[in-house]
Order: C-alpha cells, then sequence, then structure tokens
C-alpha cells in the first residue's frame, strides 16, 4: 500500500556542511538545524573537545550524520588540513558557516596589541581563511543541480556591531565591520561561480559568552531596553536563519546581511522621538 506519509523531504538532503566554532551557542544550535534538515555536519572546535563530541552524539541520536574537526581557524595551516579532512570524508562541501568568534574587552586606551590581534585573527582572518578553502572546493566542484541550485553557500556569523559602535569593544566591532565587507565583497566576486554569499548579524542572543549581561532578572531588564521586540534572542532564532540562507528557498539572496536582533538596530532610544 503506498505511504500516506505527507512529511517533506528535508531542504538540505545530501549536503554536507561545516559550522566552525560548533561546540556551543549559536554554532552548536546552527550545527543541530543543518542536520536536521537533511545535512550532513562537521564539528569544528578549538577548545572543549568533550562539547564537540557530545553535539555529534546528539546529531547521531537523531538520525543525523555529524563528525568533530579540531582546528584553530586563525591558522592557515589548520584550516587547510581541517578541509582536506572533511573532503576526504564526505566528497566535498556545500554549506560554510562561519560561526567562531570571540571577545577580548578593555577599554580603548588600556587594549593592548594581543587582544586587538587576538579578536581580529580569529573573528575576521579566520572567516577568510575557511571562505577562501570553501570557494576554492567550490569552483573546483561546480554546482551539482541535485543538490543545489548553488555551487556553494557561505553564510558569515557577524553582529549588530558591524554597525553599531560598542565602546570597550573596539577590536570585535571592527572585526565585524571587516566581516560586513569581506562578505559583500566575497558575494561580489564569486557569484560568477553560482557561489552565494551572506551574512546572520544578531543582536541580543542567550549564549555563555554573554550570560552576565541577561542571567539575572535585573541584567535582563537592562538589556530588554535595547531590544522593541521585549525578548533577548534564542540560538534557535540564529539557527532557522541560517538552514533558509543554505538552502535554495534563498537562492536569489547573495551579499545582503539579516539582522537578527528583535529590533536593536531601530534604536530604540530614539522611541520617545529623541
Amino acid at each position: 500500500m503506498p505511504s500516506t506519509s505527507t512529511q517533506p523531504t528535508p531542504i538540505l538532503t545530501g549536503q554536507r556542511a561545516l559550522v566552525t566554532g560548533a561546540n556551543s551557542g549559536i554554532g552548536k544550535a546552527v550545527a543541530q538545524a543543518l542536520a536536521a534538515a537533511g545535512a550532513a555536519v562537521a564539528i569544528n572546535y578549538v577548545a572543549s573537545e568533550k562539547d564537540a563530541r557530545q553535539v555529534v552524539e546528539e546529531i547521531q541520536a537523531n538520525g543525523g550524520t555529524a563528525m568533530a574537526l579540531n582546528a584553530d581557524v586563525s591558522m592557515e595551516e589548520q584550516v587547510r588540513e581541517m578541509f582536506a579532512s572533511m573532503i576526504s570524508a564526505w566528497g566535498s562541501i556545500d554549506i560554510l558557516v562561519n560561526n567562531a568568534g570571540l571577545q577580548r574587552d578593555a577599554a580603548f586606551q588600556e587594549m593592548t596589541l594581543d587582544q586587538w590581534n587576538k579578536v581580529l585573527s580569529v573573528n575576521l582572518t579566520g572567516q577568510f581563511l575557511c571562505a577562501r578553502e570553501a570557494a576554492r572546493e567550490f569552483i573546483r566542484r561546480g554546482v551539482v543541480p541535485e543538490l543545489s541550485a548553488a555551487a556553494g553557500k557561505i553564510i558569515c556569523m557577524s553582529s549588530v556591531h558591524q554597525a553599531i559602535p560598542w565602546a570597550r569593544h573596539a577590536n570585535y566591532a571592527a572585526s565585524k565591520g571587516g566581516v560586513m565587507m569581506l562578505m559583500q565583497t566575497m558575494a561580489q566576486e564569486l557569484a560568477q561561480y553560482h557561489i552565494r554569499a551572506n551574512s546572520i548579524a544578531p543582536g541580543a542572543i542567550k549564549t555563555p559568552i554573554n550570560q552576565s549581561a541577561w542571567q539575572t532578572p535585573e541584567a535582563e531588564r537592562e538589556l530588554l531596553k535595547l531590544i522593541p521586540y521585549n525578548r533577548v534572542g534564542e540560538t534557535t532564532d540564529i539557527a532557522r536563519a541560517a538552514v533558509w540562507l543554505a538552502s535554495d528557498q534563498s537562492d536569489y539572496m547573495t551579499g545582503a546581511t539579516l539582522f537578527i536582533d528583535g529590533g536593536m538596530m531601530l534604536y530604540p532610544g530614539f522611541r520617545t522621538g529623541g
């Protein structure tokens, strides 16, 4: 008897994704969502191997395919080895989510060169190195119509601070401004190869990196003054957008930034007329 199931085929079936910094926070949620949408997902981590293995096991327990790959995205040779391992295991890559990032906060006049360089090397240079390796493979392989209308998809994790200055975070804000221009330039240059590049710019999202900003009722009330939608974002808010950008549902979209911020970019301080 024919099946009467109306369950749709996952929109990323057969595709292979790499998510950097995927052992926790936004990266973990994105990896899990891509896997649920049918993609095989490589979980990149630089520390906390146990957490990365746990993400792999959770994906596998839900019927998905995943593996963990250790690499510091700011180190060129490690990035090359990571891509070589993934391509050796799975044949190619279809989706890159450039998510790895960190903060080293300080007042501007007290910020050290080491703090500046560390943030720029991971948040910006790391995205360049990973995107370059992905683009090389996308160009080599070309479009595979049964998998996707695009030869490859690059999703850069940016921030509302690509546009909003952030005192005591000059290195972070500069790195995210750089991500915006890197993404747009890649999109312009790589479109001829049917490679799409877009960014997601989260606002305040509940992750371990910013726990102090929302973990108490008092802190959350203060944070909500910046968010017209009146809730702090969840990692799943970002993950759903990543799946859409990775799919053919967004095939005519390249060079764009999705601000997922509950309205933080609307400058809520001006709600009363400024």
